[in-house]
């Protein structure tokens, strides 16, 4: 596996990221990417100054996984938008190469913060369908992943 920059002029690549969107969120987030269309339109708005975009490639040349940043508060702080790894290749290591990778990205651009944030849409946690209000704090410290939600690996 190698680590690189997704190139904006490389067709069959931007075609390759929509289809990873497409796939990696239909099951638990349908309405997110819901078709090729709208995945294209994401990748495309992904390129930019303000953008950091970096995919893990197989030795074929194929996208196992793509993670990107936004820029935010002056370069200080940087959202994580997207992350995506193939459903089929998940816990093999590949988005935590792409975190780590992106975090020495932003370390030298002089970035020290980066968030992101995360959906329940169909009870994969005990944070579902709750009210989190006033005890957030409680809450979270007591999340408890019942679904295999993607939290896991934000926490780990």
């Amino acid at each position: 596996m190698k680590i690189k920059d997704l190139q904006h002029d490389n067709q069959e690549k931007i075609h390759q990221a929509a289809q990873l969107l497409v796939e990696g969120f239909k099951t638990h987030w349908p309405n997110a990417w819901p078709d090729l269309d709208s995945a294209m339109e994401e990748v495309r708005d992904s390129s930019g100054e303000d953008r950091i975009n970096r995919i893990a490639v197989d030795q074929d040349g194929n996208i196992l996984g793509w993670i990107g940043a936004i820029k935010e508060y002056d370069g200080h702080a940087w959202q994580l938008h997207p992350l995506v790894v193939h459903p089929l290749l998940q816990e093999r290591g590949i988005g935590r190469a792409l975190v780590q990778d992106l975090e020495g990205i932003i370390r030298q651009l002089g970035g020290t913060t980066i968030y992101l944030g995360t959906d329940d849409e169909d009870s994969m946690t005990t944070l579902a369908d709750i009210d989190l209000y006033p005890d957030v704090f409680q809450h979270i410290a007591r999340i408890r992943n019942l679904k295999h939600h993607p939290t896991s690996f934000t926490r780990s």
